[in-house]
């Protein structure tokens, strides 16, 4: 090879090394994502339908760049970024922390809202929190594009609970917010909010006998070493909002609106059957492996009745009544 040739041999070489580390094409836009959780979540395989969904309806390539295992932060944290329309474009919220924008948001985590699954899935699937939507939106410029969620809230006991004479007394550690303990009382038991970190202990010294909560948290903190005894009370089944920045979102063309919302509501449907199927998987898996005893409750009629004076207190404080009432209509 001639002095001529050598260089531009080592640039041909080099433009055919640099080409070989470049994408095919370069995405039209990106959008960032949050995830509290790894790859496996329910909350992060939703996301992740999301962001397929869009790619499938835009008609224009758009990379979802959504970073897991809290690498920014928690929850308050998304908020805040979302609102301000700075480091995330979208994520997964608990509604008790956007209920600061909305008084009556409590109202998706109050327990007894939903009658079951199938009610919980056609309020989900309906127009009922549109006022709420709008009032978000106004008031802290977020968009909710879907609604995931799925896990059902049971008691988790040192012993046998299967009907009210069994419950009466029964102590229990409850969240910290005042209507966990009211809706509680209401039914007879004995609620106590401690923290969370404690409830291991608190079981194993007699503190309390038992709490509340999901499938995957029973597993994964083990209660069932102390607390073996699950009663199907199902009286809560998680809500959570898949959000938007709206500031993020006004920058979109009208068509990546629409995209954005037809994919969220389909993501928010993919999110709930997911995480539902998920957690009466582990409930069978911790049963089949004799971790847990599982319990139906006779007369669970008598707690949806016994709480009705509850909510509607708790909903005429908030404001709520027209809410609530919609809620229980479907």
């Amino acid at each position: 090879m001639s002095e001529f040739m050598k260089p531009r041999a080592i640039l041909a070489g080099l433009a055919i090394s640099i080409a070989a580390t470049l994408p095919a094409a370069a995405a039209d836009m990106t959008l960032r994502g949050a995830s509290l959780f790894d790859d496996d979540h329910a909350y992060t395989k939703t996301l992740r339908k999301f962001g397929e969904l869009v790619n499938e309806y835009a008609g224009e390539e758009i990379e979802f760049d959504l970073r897991l295992n809290s690498e920014l932060g928690i929850e308050p944290d998304y908020v805040n970024f979302l609102t301000q329309g700075v480091a995330i474009d979208y994520a997964i919220i608990a509604p008790s922390n956007l209920a600061r924008f909305a008084d009556s948001l409590p109202l998706m985590d109050m327990p007894f809202a939903f009658r079951d699954l199938d009610h919980w899935n056609t309020v989900l699937s309906s127009d009922v929190f549109a006022p709420l939507e709008d009032e978000l939106r106004e008031k802290a410029d977020l968009v909710i594009v879907g609604y995931a969620g799925g896990g059902t809230r049971n008691l988790i006991s040192n012993k046998k609970i299967s009907n009210m004479a069994e419950l009466e007394g029964h102590k229990m550690r409850v969240m910290g917010a005042p209507i966990q303990a009211k809706v509680f009382d209401a039914i007879s038991a004995a609620p106590s909010a401690i923290a969370y970190s404690e409830v291991y202990n608190a079981i194993q010294t007699g503190v309390v006998d038992g709490l509340e909560n999901e499938s995957a948290s029973l597993a994964q903190y083990k209660f069932y070493e102390v607390a073996p005894h699950v009663t199907l009370t199902k009286h809560s089944i998680t809500v959570r909002p898949i959000v938007f920045s709206g500031k993020s979102f006004d920058k979109l063309s009208p068509e990546l609106q629409e995209a954005v919302m037809k994919a969220g509501k389909e993501a928010g449907a993919f999110g709930r059957d997911f995480e539902a199927t998920q957690d009466a998987e582990k409930l069978a898996e911790m049963t089949e492996a004799g971790n847990i005893e599982v319990h139906e409750f006779e007369g669970r009629d008598k707690l949806l009745e016994l709480v009705l004076p509850v909510q509607d207190a708790y909903a005429a404080e908030l404001g709520a009544e027209e809410l609530l009432n919609a809620i229980r209509s479907k």
